[in-house]
């Protein structure tokens, strides 16, 4: 499965943000290999975002103990101008990044799936990804 990002409508800075936060939230997750910092850096330069990612990699560091839960709650606050299909299409990009290493760990499955409930859309995720 081909990863690319450049077909779900991310334009504004915030939506970079979040799109990105996710993103490296779920590489993360169990820690961040060479490969998955080389997908958030071709994600990130296929949405002209590289200051958004640098953004997103400091949110991160800033306080790596709490970072996770940080980060749900940013999440959370974003996304109540984005709709759930786009919401859904982001988590499906994130679980196609994943997967493009030939496999998804259990950590990071884990990762989208409580985003995916954060939103309100974890049903949808589910049922997309079981359908592929």
């Amino acid at each position: 499965m081909e990863y690319r990002v450049d077909d779900i409508g991310i334009n504004d800075t915030e939506q970079k943000k979040v799109f990105l936060l996710m993103e490296a939230f779920v590489f993360h997750y169990h820690e961040l290999d060479k490969f998955e910092f080389n997908l958030l850096v071709e994600t990130a330069k296929s949405l002209d975002a590289e200051e958004e990612l640098k953004w997103a990699i400091d949110f991160i560091n800033q306080d790596r103990p709490n970072s996770f839960e940080r980060t749900r709650n940013y999440l959370k606050e974003k996304i109540s101008g984005i709709s759930d299909t786009t919401r859904v299409n982001y988590l499906i990009k994130i679980w196609q990044a994943t997967n493009s290493k030939g496999y998804i760990t259990e950590m990071e499955a884990l990762a989208l799936l409580k985003i995916a409930k954060d939103w309100k859309v974890e049903t949808e995720l589910i049922k997309l990804i079981r359908s592929k």
